[in-house]
């Protein structure tokens, strides 16, 4: 271990950390826990890691993008990397924030669905599935179906709106309830209905062939009928006749996925004894944290797109920290810039994320009169060349104001952090370590 590697130890012994890459594969270190600290901030830039591109010289987005604000956190903090997905669950930001908030995927997550219920403010009884329900844009050809786009044209929230207002309507109310989100982003409630279906997430198909997985649909009579009455009610909707008439991509189908069961949760009050609030505009991100018993923040202009509010959701979390002890910011824009395959896109919202983000909390913080400690990290990868989640090991950098490091060579990205020794294998222990207060259960 070089002598740069081994500032990341300093002050820090009897936490055990697992190094199962690399050289040091199979190796146990133990480092210390961190001591508490009065305030903590975890900043989420959703989707942030990423591949090497030929297209920017070898580099991935994470490393050409200036981000002085991260690069700093990460010279004068710990940087390191963390599992967020565990073996054999899907890679995805629903059970990657589970684990960031403290939750472990294995124990608590049953998919996607119930945590968006859960923000929307939806009452689940223990027999009803919630599915996330996108609306999208389906091609049929030759009798093979194709994802043509998984958001409709990131169709507005007011147009999908009408749509889902007028389609409830017409769902069979005794078994299905269809309920309008953000965007492309709603909900379908089967009352009683089965967990095990084999659905798939819309936006790992794009421009792809869904015939296999839209056969999945038919193996349930009751959900196909929604689908097809559904289709057949969009084609002459007069949102898609405006939009149509526009240039713009119709949402012509529903697309369920990530369906599950409401889990019981524990608080982190009831687990840590501390207070939190969450600033996201994502369902499945509110959700958790009202699981987790956090405050939701709501920041006007935030939109769960490229397009969000950055500074307010920035300034929502300093103002929210005066009270509680912990914030947890996501952000979900770089995610969609790697949906979209768009590079220029990602590069632009993490610089952004660094500017008007965690630049702002880092200064801001050295006035609170608090100490505090501040975790930039990313959920998963969303690589530009594949348009959809990966299960990777992702970076982490954690600044303790109590005790700055001075790594003069660490920058925030995904190859100087597979440099560090530090490799967290269950990602739902970084919020312990993070916060360096032991579970009250």
């Amino acid at each position: 271990m070089n002598e740069t590697n081994e500032s990341h130890l300093i002050g820090y012994e009897g936490q055990r950390r697992d190094v199962t890459n690399g050289d040091d594969a199979g190796k146990e270190y133990t480092t210390a826990r961190m001591r508490p600290a009065e305030k903590y901030v975890i900043l989420v830039g959703d989707g942030m890691g990423d591949y090497p591109l030929e297209e920017l010289g070898g580099k991935t987005p994470l490393e050409v993008a200036r981000t002085p604000a991260m690069d700093r956190l990460a010279r004068l903090g710990e940087l390191g990397r963390v599992q967020t997905i565990p073996i054999n669950f899907p890679p995805g930001s629903d059970v990657a924030n589970l684990s960031l908030m403290g939750y472990n995927p294995a124990e608590y997550y049953t998919g996607r669905g119930p945590m968006e219920a859960t923000a929307m403010g939806i009452k689940m009884n223990p027999e009803d599935v919630a599915f996330r329900c996108n609306l999208v844009t389906l091609s049929f050809r030759e009798g093979r179906v194709y994802m043509k786009d998984y958001s409709a044209g990131h169709i507005t929230t007011e147009e999908s709106h009408a749509i889902i207002h007028d389609l409830a309507a017409i769902i069979p109310t005794r078994s299905f309830a269809l309920y309008p989100g953000v965007s492309y982003r709603n909900l379908l409630m089967w009352r009683g209905g089965p967990e095990g279906i084999a659905t798939v997430p819309p936006h790992d198909y794009t421009g792809k062939d869904v015939t296999e997985s839209w056969h999945v649909y038919e193996e349930e009579p009751l959900l196909y009928n929604v689908l097809t009455k559904a289709i057949a009610f969009l084609h002459r909707h007069p949102v898609n006749e405006r939009r149509r008439a526009e240039g713009k991509l119709p949402a012509n189908s529903l697309w369920p996925w990530g369906q599950g069961r409401r889990p019981t949760t524990p608080t982190i009050y009831e687990r840590f004894g501390i207070n939190g609030a969450v600033v996201a505009a994502v369902d499945l991100i509110k959700g958790a944290g009202i699981w987790a018993g956090m405050e939701i923040i709501n920041v006007p202009g935030a939109t769960g797109y490229i397009d969000t509010n950055y500074a307010g959701k920035a300034a929502a979390a300093l103002n929210a920290l005066k009270e509680k002890d912990l914030v947890f910011l996501h952000l979900e824009a770089p995610d969609e810039a790697g949906h979209m395959g768009d590079v220029r896109e990602k590069i632009r919202a993490i610089e952004r994320f660094d500017k008007e983000i965690v630049g702002p909390v880092m200064d801001e913080l050295k006035e609170f009169g608090h100490s505090y400690r501040v975790m930039v990290v990313t959920d998963h990868y969303t690589p530009i060349k594949l348009k959809t989640h990966t299960a990777e090991p992702v970076p982490f950098a954690i600044f303790d104001s109590l005790d700055p490091k001075d790594n003069s060579s660490a920058a925030f990205n995904e190859k100087t952090a597979a440099m560090s020794p530090i490799f967290i294998k269950k990602g739902h222990t970084l919020l312990e370590r993070f916060i360096g207060i032991e579970p009250m259960t």
